[in-house]
């Protein structure tokens, strides 16, 4: 008989949904979560309370019937963010975060922030207030190798960050190394997400062979030993560390290209992938909690009342290896071994 695993329904703590055709088009692979961090780089970005208001009904209007989501709206910080703005949007329940992207480190990250001064009043009231910061936690000086960009980036800034405002809720997002596991576990009101392919592939996987640019995201895939450190935080039991796919869907013909896009669409397997993760590390039952209690419980919001089954067969799942959308086609990750686990309700 095969097994079965039966879970509280989880929530991606960091997904990209993008807009228009690609928002409709990748909209029904994030069915297996209830609630989403959705990311604000679009262009332009959703950098206002009005911004989030409208890209939240966007979102909305373009669920299919019968999938029940809620996208939790983010604030994309700029050196302009007014932190009255800010702060109505949190009094009204509008957003339940705002994204650090220091410019140039990622995906439409240009109207990120260069000086850390200059957004130190919006830090401050958000602390007030207790609204979440999230991070994307690299450094863009380019003298820094790419590969100790997230290095660098905690000592340089995020940890003065922290010293000064240590009532800041923050979180770390998609965590690639062991400094960044071990800043996590020694910062007070600090959590991280990890993503799917972070937990699955090293540098290697990217390189060796030929440049796989289905597995070319940012932070990018780091040594082996980072791998194995996700590895042990995500399924530790670790409260501090929670899923969070960062799922970022790009036309295959982007991702194929003399100078291709930054991201892994995860979204339809990522739930199955995380069970495999933890089924191989012999930590099954400590699943639920890494995906779908401890991100609510940062976030102070009760956790999924519905539950979702999985199950593990002998023979290989079939993954489609992409999706149609109205943008083209975008390829679903697909780490080159077998998946034995799917989600059955």
């Amino acid at each position: 008989m095969p097994q079965t695993l039966t879970l509280r329904r989880p929530d991606d703590w960091h997904l990209h949904l993008r807009d228009g055709a690609m928002l409709e088009g990748v909209l029904p692979a994030s069915r297996h979560f209830v609630r989403a961090i959705v990311m604000p780089n679009l262009v332009p970005p959703v950098a206002t309370a009005a911004d989030a208001r409208a890209y939240r009904g966007r979102i909305l209007a373009g669920l299919p019937s019968g999938q029940d989501f809620t996208p939790l709206m983010t604030l994309y910080l700029t050196e302009a963010t007014d932190p009255d703005d800010v702060a109505a949007a949190a009094e009204e329940g509008l957003v339940a975060a705002v994204k650090l992207y220091p410019a140039g480190a990622t995906t439409n990250s240009a109207s990120g922030v260069r000086t850390i001064a200059k957004v130190m009043p919006v830090l401050e009231r958000m602390a007030k207030v207790g609204l979440t910061l999230c991070v994307h936690g690299e450094v863009t000086d380019p003298d820094v190798d790419i590969f100790d960009r997230e290095a660098v980036f905690l000592d340089r800034v995020l940890g003065p960050i922290c010293a000064a405002l240590p009532e800041l809720r923050i979180v770390l997002e998609h965590v690639t190394t062991a400094n960044g596991v071990q800043f996590v576990q020694e910062t007070r009101n600090v959590g991280a997400t990890l993503t799917v392919h972070h937990l699955i592939l090293n540098r290697n996987h990217l390189l060796v062979g030929g440049v796989r640019p289905h597995f070319y995201c940012l932070p990018v895939v780091k040594r082996e030993r980072h791998r194995q450190a996700l590895v042990a935080a995500a399924t530790g039991g670790d409260t501090r560390f929670f899923l969070g796919t960062d799922s970022a869907p790009h036309p295959q013909a982007a991702k194929e290209a003399a100078c291709g896009c930054a991201g892994v669409f995860s979204a339809p397997v990522a739930l199955a992938w995380t069970a495999q993760v933890f089924e191989e590390a012999g930590a099954l039952d400590r699943l639920e909690g890494f995906a779908s209690l401890h991100g609510p419980a940062f976030y102070g919001l009760a956790p999924n009342e519905a539950r979702v089954t999985l199950e593990r067969a002998d023979e290989p799942v079939e993954v489609p290896a992409a999706i149609q959308t109205g943008a083209g086609p975008v390829v679903v990750f697909d780490p080159g071994r077998p998946l034995h686990w799917r989600v059955i309700d």
